[in-house]
């Protein structure tokens, strides 16, 4: 399976909700209750582009299979040089290296737009995902216990952190 990553366009937003959405109904690697329409999106798709920031895809002969984008960590003018990033795969092509390829590009994309650090937000009891960003660099550099709340529990945030310089 040849996967090929590059930037998102427009007609990649069905997909790419379909992933995400995935996501916020099964899992707790975001902490969203509700699945986002498509209006939604495509404002959140907008917003990105306007501000020069990546979302990028993977995608094989048969279509995109996940995607990855970086964001503003905090909205304070000193955390300027900082973004937070996010890696979805579709549930069916996860551990294929599509995550690896996506988590890749996404860092060189930071570095060339000349980023410091990169955060990942990730829930604690999601232990793949902590030891796929080990695999990239990232350290543990904190966890909020008790930060999010889904599925009827309260659940901890990891904080992980890669310097990018």
């Amino acid at each position: 399976m040849e996967i090929k990553i590059r930037p998102a366009v427009f007609t990649d937003l069905d997909t790419i909700l379909e992933i995400i959405n995935h996501q916020i109904l099964n899992s707790t690697s975001i902490y969203d209750y509700e699945p986002r329409d498509f209006e939604t999106h495509k404002l959140w798709f907008e917003d990105k582009m306007n501000h020069d920031l990546p979302v990028i895809v993977a995608e094989t002969e048969n279509g995109t299979i996940g995607y990855a984008t970086y964001g503003t960590f905090r909205h304070k003018i000193g955390y300027r040089f900082t973004v937070e990033h996010s890696v979805y795969v579709a549930e069916e092509f996860l551990g294929k290296g599509v995550g690896k390829l996506l988590l890749a590009e996404l860092i060189q994309l930071a570095k060339k737009q000349k980023y410091h650090t990169m955060i990942g937000v990730i829930d604690s009891e999601n232990k793949g995902s902590i030891a796929f960003h080990k695999k990239y660099g990232f350290e543990t550099v904190g966890v909020i216990k008790e930060s999010g709340y889904k599925f009827d529990r309260w659940l901890s945030s990891v904080f992980m952190q890669l310097i990018l310089e």
